[in-house]
């Protein structure tokens, strides 16, 4: 999956090249604040600014010797950079540049998933503005409800990507940190300045203290919040999917000229977006979960986080931006059937305007619970044994001692009970 659909800008902050490439930015931005307290000579960081680089396979080639990624890189700039080069990493660890770079990285990924949160909330808010008035039946437990309009729903979602775009954006501020403190967090080689500087280049913010390692409760903040969204992404799709069953089919995804449904059966129109989007959004759940696990580790560090990371950050950054353009793309080409949904809306025969005579009734100074026996009994017949309702209702000796013919009437008029859309979608402004 990562490989067909990785969306480039996505997929390259997770590779080595830019991993190493940020760690060496990094290396050299601590070394000119060394330069400023004096630690290092100019010309050696002017040589070290200019000459430093790597390769990709060179690093890959050391580390099978040294059997550590962050030796091999180091190893491999010396050898670009000549004897300057002692004055790289000194004081440091390689949490300090491997932590640091994380950061910077999950920085760049919330930011394009921020801005995939926002088409997607574009694409929910153009829908709600054009069902706003689309009348459908609401569903309970899966069982007729009461009417509703489609624009509804789409105001919902849009709703739940505003807050997700705000928890996002507080991940995104708990992830976006730096430390370069050292072995233990003690800045016991290094001044704290070196860390204040070389933060403020990257854009991250100091930890106010560390172990060897930033706390990973930030990144289980950062994962659990990607798993939140797909969560939203989950439930809209399977919202689609229901309303697309041959027996609802109010909507469905846009079928494509030449797609095929089915190799066995030629009518099959399936909706595989939402299924997809549900499928991968367990993916993020249990990757939010491994981020947990993370949080956990022994004394001032271990490296039992740093397998997983390498997996779950890619996987999951990766994972939601293809569901986000996904989610995004279903929502604007969605087909829509507004007569399916007044046909089904009509389906029970009026039963979903069995609140509406209650309270009639009620307002009539019928006691609730009278009020409630006498439609209920009226609501079976038509689920047993199929009478009308609302003919039912007309001729209850008990109902018509309080209520006319023309009243009732107007019981059965779902425009009534939709009175207060505007309202609702006004908070939207839509």
């Amino acid at each position: 999956m990562i490989k067909r659909y990785t969306n480039p800008e996505m997929g390259k902050i997770w590779t080595d090249e830019n991993e190493f490439r940020t760690m060496l930015e990094i290396e050299i931005h601590a070394c000119e604040a060394m330069v400023k307290l004096g630690q290092v000579p100019a010309e050696a960081f002017e040589e070290i600014r200019t000459k430093a680089d790597f390769t990709v396979d060179r690093i890959r080639e050391i580390e099978k010797v040294t059997n550590h990624d962050i030796i091999a890189f180091l190893t491999n700039v010396a050898e670009y950079v000549g004897d300057s080069s002692k004055y790289i990493h000194m004081g440091l660890t390689s949490s300090d540049v491997k932590d640091t770079a994380l950061g910077y990285m999950m920085k760049q990924a919330a930011d394009i998933l921020i801005a995939g949160l926002e088409k997607l909330h574009a694409a929910l808010k153009a829908k709600a503005q054009e069902h706003k008035y689309t009348i459908m039946i609401g569903r309970t437990h899966g069982i007729h409800a009461e009417p509703m309009t489609f624009g509804l729903k789409f105001a919902l979602w849009m709703d739940e990507t505003v807050r997700n775009i705000e928890r996002l954006k507080r991940a995104k501020e708990a992830v976006s940190v730096g430390k370069l403190s050292g072995a233990v967090g003690t800045y016991s080689n290094i001044d704290p300045e070196i860390e204040t500087f070389v933060c403020q280049k990257m854009g991250l913010t100091p930890v106010k203290l560390a172990t060897q390692v930033v706390q990973r409760d930030r990144h289980a903040e950062f994962l659990t919040t990607i798993a939140i969204v797909g969560s939203t992404l989950d439930k809209i799709a399977t919202e689609l999917r229901n309303l697309q069953r041959t027996d609802i089919r109010e909507a469905e995804e846009y079928f494509s000229p030449g797609q095929k449904g089915s190799s066995a059966m030629p009518h099959k129109r399936n909706p595989i977006t939402g299924e997809r989007i549900s499928g991968l959004a367990r993916l993020l759940r249990g990757n939010a979960l491994a981020s947990l696990e993370n949080v956990a580790l022994w004394h001032e560090r271990d490296i039992s986080h740093s397998s997983v990371e390498r997996v779950i950050l890619p996987d999951s950054t990766i994972t939601l931006d293809y569901m986000l353009t996904k989610t995004t793309n279903l929502i604007e080409k969605l087909l829509v059937y507004p007569d399916a949904m007044l046909n089904n809306l009509n389906k029970t025969g009026g039963l979903i305007f069995s609140q509406k005579v209650m309270l009639a009734l009620v307002d009539k100074g019928v006691l609730r619970e009278d009020a409630y026996k006498w439609v209920q009994r009226n609501a079976m017949m038509r689920w047993l044994d199929g009478a009308d309702f609302k003919t039912n209702i007309t001729n209850d000796a008990d109902i018509k001692n309080y209520l006319s013919a023309a009243e009732i009437d107007a019981c059965f008029d779902p425009q009534s009970m939709l009175q207060h859309i505007d309202t609702i979608m006004a908070r939207f402004g839509i």
